[in-house]
């Protein structure tokens, strides 16, 4: 399903993996609807893409773990817009924190956000996709969600979730004619560190030597569009995490000596 035309709904738009996916879907001829809590940012974002494709943008901020806003925002999107052909769940937060040092209640709020926020919203969105005929499911999962890895406990708990999730989403939804991407990356250049939570619930306010080094945020951005328009299943980004999850598949013993002494950070 090639994007132009379309209207994709992208939740987390105002930074990262999320902005640099709205870049690609206006410059490939989408509508797109974005979502995030920061509303300065989103109209930034409107102004850059507006100059590449006029009317191209509609803004619907939104806070993803409250229920509410979810709700409202279905309803006046589906009141405003003649269809959402595809809604890419993105919006999540990271976390530093060992498993002995970080209270459950700081557990409980990455897993809103990163689990619960993109359940919430599809199921709220579900039912119009089906009355129009179907439409595009994709979740912006991580590495981590194929793997555990140290001071990720929460944020890889989340990742695993949305793969039981929406893997099962796909079996249920395929006679609807409703298609669901699951997307695995590892580390991506954007600043999603800095915003990541620390043991305490605060902002971790650094960016990682990992995350720098990671793929640059355009790349992944553009292999994600590709892998939505040609309908896949899921897709792996990054690469010393591709060549981990192989070996956690394969020689599980060795994948735990290396992911023991690997850098978390």
């Amino acid at each position: 399903m090639k994007i132009a035309d379309k209207t994709i709904w992208i939740t987390g738009a105002s930074s990262g993996i999320g902005e640099a996916l709205s870049l690609e879907a206006v410059k490939k001829g989408a509508h797109v609807i974005l979502s995030a809590r920061n509303i300065g940012k989103l109209e930034n974002l409107k102004q850059r893409l507006e100059e590449i494709a006029p009317g191209s943008v509609t803004l619907m901020p939104m806070d993803v773990t409250r229920k509410e806003d979810i709700v409202k925002s279905v309803e006046t999107v589906t009141k405003t817009t003649k269809r959402v052909d595809i809604l890419i769940n993105n919006a999540g937060v990271s976390q530093r924190g060992l498993v002995a040092e970080t209270p459950v209640e700081v557990d409980r709020m990455i897993l809103e956000t990163d689990f619960f926020g993109a359940v919430t919203l599809t199921k709220a969105l579900l039912p119009y996709m089906i009355r129009q005929g179907g439409g595009q499911l994709v979740a912006i999962s991580s590495m981590t969600g194929l793997y555990g890895f140290p001071m990720r406990s929460a944020y890889a708990s989340a990742k695993h979730a949305l793969k039981g999730f929406f893997e099962t989403a796909a079996l249920e939804l395929w006679e609807k004619n409703i298609r669901v991407t699951l997307v695995y990356p590892g580390r991506v250049h954007t600043e999603i560190s800095k915003y990541c939570l620390d043991k305490d619930g605060k902002p971790y306010g650094i960016m990682d030597p990992g995350q720098e080094k990671g793929i640059p945020v355009e790349t992944c951005a553009r292999k994600i569009i590709r892998a939505i328009e040609r309908n896949k299943r899921s897709l792996l980004l990054g690469r010393g995490e591709i060549f981990l999850y192989s070996l956690k598949k394969f020689v599980p013993p060795v994948f735990y000596l290396i992911a023991r002494k690997i850098s978390a950070l």
